[in-house]
């Protein structure tokens, strides 16, 4: 089923880097300023992946909607960009997966909804992240996910069509991005939610073969169960790597 794909592309937070300790610590600075008890960091990881959206929503349960977002988004903004690498970190194994990509002469990329003035210092602070074929953030394009047009961009960057690229990511966006792309001749849309929050899914081109889908539904449940896993990727990559016939080792 996935034989022809030629590259991955994965969201940033929550799916390769752990970010949860400094976006948590950013949205707890807020509660403390408003003398409200700190919270320790297991509260605010499972929403990470979520940006701003999911921490002001744990920690002062607000959503978008709310006449004071805006203002509180941009406090949390103006913490978390003059702390955003002191604990943030590769999450483990995530090395070894670009390596694996790489070995196959796949190309790799990220697409976040994370803004380039927080994307650009955490990656150029990563070595990693100079071997990536593309970076689009969350303003890189008119657009942000859920809207396919991120991940078109990548595509372009890469030099490929969109039919040849998977997608992995975390968060619920990351899902309907998938979908979105895919009844746009996406091949994407692998999306995993570690914290168990969204249902997980495969979007591909369609047609689809729903014994595929409930096998991938069946090994990312089993991974979601399990903290020890990677967020998503190592499934992802053992998934397609059983359907191509390719081995994968350490993973």
């Amino acid at each position: 089923m996935l034989g022809h794909i030629r590259a991955v592309l994965f969201d940033l937070d929550g799916t390769l880097v752990d970010s949860a300790p400094d976006l948590g610590a950013a949205v707890d600075k807020m509660r403390v300023a408003r003398g409200l008890p700190s919270w320790p960091l297991e509260v605010y990881r499972p929403l990470a992946g979520a940006g701003a959206r999911g921490m002001l929503q744990i920690a002062f349960d607000m959503t978008p909607e709310h006449p004071d977002f805006l203002t509180m988004r941009d406090e949390f903004f103006e913490n978390y960009q003059n702390a955003l690498d002191v604990k943030s970190k590769l999450f483990d194994g995530i090395e070894d997966v670009i390596r694996y990509i790489e070995s196959r002469t796949w190309l790799w990329g990220v697409v976040t909804n994370k803004s380039a003035r927080f994307t650009d210092p955490m990656t150029q602070a990563m070595p990693l992240f100079k071997s990536a074929g593309a970076i689009v953030s969350g303003d890189t394009t008119p657009h942000a996910k859920p809207h396919p047009e991120p991940m078109f961009e990548a595509a372009r960057r890469l030099g490929l069509s969109p039919e040849v690229c998977l997608y992995v990511g975390d968060d619920e966006r990351d899902i309907v991005d998938g979908d979105a792309g895919a009844g746009q001749h996406f091949d994407g849309g692998l999306a995993h939610a570690a914290d168990g929050f969204f249902e997980d899914l495969l979007a591909v081109e369609i047609p689809t073969r729903l014994s595929e889908i409930e096998t991938l539904q069946r090994i990312l449940r089993a991974d979601a169960a399990n903290p020890k896993n990677l967020p998503g990727v190592g499934v992802a990559l053992q998934f397609f790597a059983d359907h191509t016939g390719l081995g994968v080792t350490g993973l």
